[in-house]
Order: C-alpha cells, then structure tokens, then sequence
C-alpha cells in the first residue's frame, strides 16, 4: 500500500532528559493530530542557568499519515 505522509516541527522540553522532552512533545502533538506515524530528532540543545543544566530542549521533525 503506498502511503502519504506530511511532515510537522515540534520543539519539546523537559527539565529532566533529552528522551522526556521527545515524549513530552509526542504526547502533546497526539492530543490534537491525528495520524502521527513517526519522528526524527534533528537538534537537541539546553538551558544553563548558574552553570547548571536547568532544561533540555529537541527539535523533532514528526510525520503525519494522510489518508
């Protein structure tokens, strides 16, 4: 079957880790799309305050099945 896909940027954060903000942004894409089929992490980057890690920060590319 072939299959169309459009593809969404998201930025999630999380003050935890890299991996929680990929899920914290998934999880909140998934409440208002429908269709997330997969994603790709293309930057990672964080907030330092006072020479501490303070929040994790990713730029995801997400696809979107179209039906």
């Amino acid at each position: 079957m072939d299959r169309t896909y459009k593809k969404i940027e998201l930025v999630g954060t999380s003050t935890e880790s890299y991996e929680q903000a990929i899920r914290n942004a998934i999880e909140k894409a998934a409440e208002t799309l429908r269709g997330l089929a997969w994603f790709e992490v293309v930057e990672q980057r964080g907030h330092i305050t006072d020479g501490k890690v303070v929040e994790f920060q990713v730029v995801l590319k997400a696809a979107l099945k179209l039906d």
